[in-house]
């Protein structure tokens, strides 16, 4: 296991409070956040791709595949029906 060092930053209390929000949103709490970013920094040897709150429909493709897998069910009953759906068009 490598040695970690301890990061220590000033920032506003309503920023913090704006920001610790939307990661929540994201799912990562600020010490993820800035793990993330450093890696990223590292990795690319630049600023990172932005990260943003997921909108309506991709919160409710999240929720249905966490539901999928904490009932151990797949969304369709058989795979010609996934082929199926995917062929209709307008279907999502």
């Amino acid at each position: 296991m490598t040695a970690s060092t301890m990061l220590h930053v000033r920032i506003d209390e309503g920023l913090k409070e704006s920001g610790n929000a939307v990661l929540d949103a994201i799912g990562l709490s600020a010490a993820d956040a800035v793990r993330l970013l450093y890696h990223r920094l590292v990795a690319e040897q630049g600023f990172p791709l932005e990260l943003k709150v997921p909108n309506a429909k991709t919160r409710a493709a999240m929720a249905e595949a966490e539901e999928i897998l904490a009932n151990r069910r797949a969304r369709f009953a058989t795979s010609d029906a996934l082929i199926a759906s995917l062929e209709t068009p307008g279907q999502e």
